[in-house]
């Protein structure tokens, strides 16, 4: 295993335990981080890259101890924060090699053609001169999935990567994260967008109120929602009555009425048809049933 997370605890002064006894050992490849804002996702990220220091317990990362190894896990450590800002008068390029440089690539010659082969990777070469701060949305996540990348780390995290992308820039990030991810190397993915886990990751981890409330592969998860998604057509007048007893994942207006659906283990009370569930389904399952919250990000 690439990483080995044992018995981690982070408590805030004030009494917030935003990280309660996680375990985990996180293989090679592209491994997903789920969970609805406030679980801990960010948290466990921020001690991952030795960012801030855990209450309690151990974190080996590809041999390394995490608290007494730090300068050796940044050394093999890439990093996207959810925040990632760039400097106004830095060109495309200039940044890159600003990145680069700090990555600890002296040699002039070989920055330059390091970074125009990134550059080339994640589809930016031909906006190579335009100020960093100018480029799209989606170019921006792309450059900073380069300046985490330039030094070819052994572990990449990346937290909320797809989050305000439209949905061609969010599919073309997500097929370059699992490129990355073919190369023997380990990329964490952070998110609370179920599509981005579903599409890209072999092995995940569904985080609720700082725990690990689920570990295992996608296709384990969507056992879950097995025989607990219905689809039901209603009219308007029961719309509001079905949407408080039950997590409705979807409404389609339908004639006079509303094609709906929602999970749950029975529905005794209405004429519904049983559904194929997808990870989406699986998700809101699990929140609802197996930890009793129902969430709505």
């Amino acid at each position: 295993m690439s990483i080995s997370i044992r018995s981690l605890n982070k408590l805030y002064p004030g009494g917030n335990h935003a990280l309660k006894n996680i375990s985990m050992e996180i293989p090679t490849g592209m491994f997903g981080l789920l969970g609805p804002n406030g679980a801990g996702k960010s948290t466990l990220m921020r001690i991952l890259v030795a960012l801030m220091e855990p209450t309690s317990g151990e974190v080996d990362v590809f041999g390394y101890n995490l608290l007494k190894e730090r300068k050796e896990v940044r050394r093999i450590l890439g990093y996207l924060p959810q925040d990632f800002r760039f400097f106004a008068k830095y060109k495309t390029y200039e940044f890159l090699d600003y990145a680069a440089r700090l990555s600890g690539m002296d040699n002039s010659r070989q920055r330059r053609r390091a970074v125009d082969e990134m550059l080339e990777s994640v589809g930016l070469f031909d906006v190579r001169e335009r100020y960093a701060n100018k480029l799209s949305g989606g170019m921006k996540r792309r450059l900073g999935i380069a300046q985490a990348l330039i030094h070819h780390p052994k572990l990449i995290i990346v937290d909320e990567p797809t989050t305000g992308l439209d949905p061609e820039e969010r599919i073309r990030f997500r097929n370059l994260l699992a490129e990355v991810s073919e190369k023997e190397v380990t990329i964490i993915l952070s998110t609370h967008i179920v599509g981005d886990i579903s599409s890209t990751c072999k092995c995940m981890a569904l985080m609720n109120r700082g725990e690990v409330a689920f570990f295992g592969s996608p296709e384990d998860m969507l056992k879950e929602a097995e025989g607990k998604v219905w689809r039901l057509k209603v009219n308007g007048n029961d719309l509001p009555v079905i949407d408080g007893k039950y997590p409705v994942i979807s409404t389609i207006p339908s004639g006079t009425g509303w094609e709906v659906q929602v999970v749950a283990d029975e529905m005794p009370d209405y004429e519904a048809e049983s559904y194929p569930p997808n990870l989406e389904h699986a998700y809101v399952y699990y929140m609802e049933k197996k930890l009793n919250r129902w969430v709505n990000d």
